[in-house]
């Protein structure tokens, strides 16, 4: 900036002085006096009112560059130091700016630390779901390798009782892989559904007559209501979502009423599954479809039920939400347009 200004005032004082020159070669009678032709230097008087212009003006110029640069290369700088850190693997580090840094600058920024957060953000759900998982496979994976080194050192008799129980703790393991992959579809956008016009009737009988000898061993008395008419959604997918809200309400509710209830209106459809209580929080009903997310009385569980019914539910084009109940517990309603 300040060698464009100087550059600028030079071209400004030679083109005036090339100005006047081919004007005095065009028209000599333009400018009388005794001492004008043939004098085509500048005269002192002349030569210092140029050095003092570009003396001005270039000091001008320092101060005004300064001045306007300052809202542009410290948020610059900031960025620049900030993004070192970032490489260096400090993600809590934020670019910090003046009140006089606007417009574009004032906007990368911001950018910048709207990435440095998300990356942070990131990084850490990484190492919450590193640390989860791990927690989650401990388990089974301890109990098969304690009963099969019981079984190859004799410790534990063959029965089919002892098998039964890996056989659980198998199938355990195949549901929470599968829970993982098919959240790790959904994130990445690519839970891919089969959708087709689906008697919900038939697919919410089934899914209850599996799961009803549990239910009724736990206390519950379960009650249906769906409406008969077709809606498009992948079958799979609902049995999926409504065998899962149907496990929380086993793991976490008090035994009592249980109603699992299909409403359809035009253009959307709700599948909601209430339960008796003891209900869940406020501040957790906020964010308890995250991914092993647990209040103090959700202990059982691998923490990826409701999530996965999120997942299904976003993939339909709907969602789902927790609600109080009007049996005095809690309400999952998973809607979605049909």
């Amino acid at each position: 900036m300040v060698a464009l200004a100087l550059v600028t005032t030079l071209l400004a004082l030679l083109g005036s002085y090339a100005f006047y020159t081919v004007w005095f070669l065009l028209a000599p009678n333009s400018f009388p006096g005794p001492d004008s032709p043939g004098n085509w230097l500048p005269t002192p008087l002349e030569w210092g009112w140029m050095a003092l212009t570009v003396v001005v003006a270039l000091g001008a110029a320092i101060l005004f560059a300064l001045k306007l640069s300052k809202p542009i290369v410290t948020p610059l700088n900031a960025v620049a130091e900030s993004l070192r850190q970032v490489a260096q693997g400090n993600l809590s580090v934020r670019a910090g700016f003046d009140a006089q840094s606007r417009g574009e600058a004032a906007q990368l920024v911001h950018d910048f630390n709207a990435m440095a957060e998300r990356l942070e953000r990131m990084e850490n759900e990484r190492r919450f779901w590193n640390a989860a998982i791990a927690h989650e496979l401990r388990t089974p994976v301890t109990v098969l390798r304690g009963r099969l080194q019981g079984l190859t050192e004799g410790v534990f008799e063959p029965a089919p009782a002892l098998f039964r129980s890996l056989l659980t703790q198998v199938e355990g393991l195949g549901r929470l892989i599968e829970d993982l992959r098919l959240l790790g579809l959904a994130e990445n956008g690519r839970l891919e559904l089969r959708q087709e016009l689906t008697e919900l009737e038939a697919e919410v009988t089934a899914v209850v007559r599996a799961i009803k000898p549990s239910l009724q061993e736990a206390g519950f008395a379960v009650s249906c209501q769906v409406d008969a008419q077709p809606v498009l959604c992948d079958p799979v997918r609902m049995r999926q979502a409504l065998l899962a809200l149907l496990e929380n309400a086993l793991r976490h509710a008090v035994p009592g009423p249980l109603r699992v209830e299909v409403r359809t209106s035009p253009g959307r459809c709700h599948l909601l599954v209430e339960d008796c209580g003891p209900g869940v929080p406020e501040s957790l009903a906020t964010h308890i479809f995250g991914a092993f997310q647990r209040g103090e009385t959700h202990g059982q569980g691998s923490g990826l039920g409701l999530a996965v019914v999120q997942a299904i539910a976003r993939a339909h084009g709907g969602d789902v939400i927790c609600r109080p109940s009007t049996l005095g517990g809690t309400a999952f309603d998973l809607h979605w347009s049909v």
